[in-house]
């Protein structure tokens, strides 16, 4: 039944109130109740996890099937972020040929979902970053990389993370307060009376302000990419492990497997223990046999050394053996790319983690130990000061770690052995008593 607006008549105007009293009586709650609705904003989530996911299976190949299912789930981001299946899928699909450039919309979806400001979503993504990252630097410093299609596609997934991190510190550069001796601390009491002077605080910069960027250029590609892992650095711990593998065989692949320069890992513990000569500190040395100095004196023979391709990788493996590591951990995933410190520091960082964060795998602490390593005899090869002192502590720190490892097990095997073993029942004692 039709109505006809009709002003003249009462019934008509009694009628379109009603009408709108009744319309007004169903419109939803404002939109300040709908924020603050924990339920309304959990759904909102969800289905926007829903929509990328949905999205992201009619990219893939036909098996897209499989991650097209998870959106069904009520945390859908986080299921695929531990879903092997659709790890694998995405992974194969970055790691094509044709991947990364401009027209690639796996890229697209990925510069699209860091866009939004869903947290999970964005977790998704910085999730592959680590294979995004490795894949483009092998491509872009690779021998035959003039051939290779443009990666703008990668570069516009970078560009995101580093446009967002930029926006995030406002300009101001990252600092650390060094510790001053000469003030007392927890640990400490300074011989001499402590002058409170905060002109003599020392502030160390560990990253400069970031200046804006719309293009990857090659002078400025450590800094943006480095930038981009600092910000994977700061969600690390709620990375799954493929992640966190995925980013140790690239780093050790970064390093240079291939090196040229003949290093040795010394280890003075074992090795010297026989001479009479033992470091108290029983640490890993690289002596650099290529340039002819081992020990600090330069050796006669320095340049009649036959360089083998695959040295670091054949000394690491020895170590990694003696360590009790899996040699498959050594997988390469990337070729050798220039290091600098902007890139370096980052990478140092996250294998820190990776060595010693109490929830990873040991799988991923054997993988950060080879890549430590590699990256050991790199740095000795630069000369670059302040990665050789940062990874030989992180090569020190793994040591003790894995002997107090290995003594806490023998002496929980002990125990349980001791415990097991049955004892000899004991003769009952005879009272002699006297008459």
């Amino acid at each position: 039944m039709d109505f006809h607006r009709n002003p003249s008549t009462n019934s008509a105007s009694s009628s379109t109130s009603s009408t709108s009293s009744a319309a007004a009586h169903h419109q939803p709650p404002p939109s300040s109740a709908t924020d603050n609705d924990p339920m309304h904003s959990w759904w909102e989530s969800v289905s926007k996890q829903r929509s990328r996911i949905l999205s992201l299976a009619a990219l893939l190949p036909s098996d897209g099937v499989a991650v097209s299912s998870l959106a069904d789930s009520d945390r859908p981001a986080v299921s695929l972020l531990s879903s092997p299946s659709a790890y694998s899928l995405i992974s194969s699909a970055l790691s094509s040929p044709k991947s990364g450039s401009g027209s690639d919309r796996l890229c697209q979806w990925l510069y699209e979902t860091f866009q939004s400001s869903d947290p999970h979503l964005r977790l998704l993504v910085l999730s592959f970053l680590p294979l995004l990252s490795g894949i483009y630097l092998s491509r872009v410093h690779s021998s035959d990389s003039s051939s290779l299609p443009s990666l703008a596609g990668f570069e516009a997934v970078l560009l995101a993370v580093y446009s967002s991190e930029a926006k995030s510190r406002a300009g101001k550069p990252l600092l650390v307060q060094i510790p001053d001796l000469s003030q007392p601390s927890l640990y400490h009491a300074p011989r001499n009376k402590a002058v409170d002077d905060r002109s003599r605080q020392s502030v160390g910069v560990l990253s400069p302000p970031l200046e804006p960027h719309i293009a990857v250029k090659s002078t400025k590609r450590a800094i943006i990419v480095g930038t981009a892992l600092d910000c994977y650095y700061k969600q690390v711990s709620q990375m799954p492990a493929w992640s966190k593998l995925d980013f140790c065989k690239f780093a050790a692949a970064w390093a240079g497997q291939d090196c040229p320069c003949r290093t040795k890992l010394d280890r003075d513990e074992d090795n010297h223990h026989e001479n009479g000569n033992v470091n108290g500190n029983g640490h890993i040395r690289l002596l650099r046999e290529d340039s002819g100095f081992s020990n600090g004196t330069r050796s006669g023979d320095g340049d009649e050394v036959d360089y083998e391709d695959d040295v670091i990788k054949e000394v690491v493996v020895v170590e990694m053996n003696n360590l009790g590591i899996n040699e498959e951990n050594l997988e390469t995933k990337g070729v050798r790319i220039p290091l600098p410190w902007e890139l370096l520091r980052p990478v140092v960082t996250i294998l820190g983690h990776c060595l010693f964060g109490p929830l990873n795998s040991q799988d991923v602490k054997d993988s950060a130990s080879v890549a430590v390593r590699c990256l050991y005899a790199r740095a000795s090869h630069d000369l670059a000061p302040q990665a050789i002192l940062a990874l030989q502590s992180l090569i020190r720190l793994d040591k003790n770690a894995r002997a107090a490892a290995t003594t806490a097990a023998t002496v929980t095997t002990n125990a349980s052995s001791n415990a097991n073993t049955p004892s000899k029942a004991k003769k009952p004692e005879i009272l002699l008593v006297s008459k």
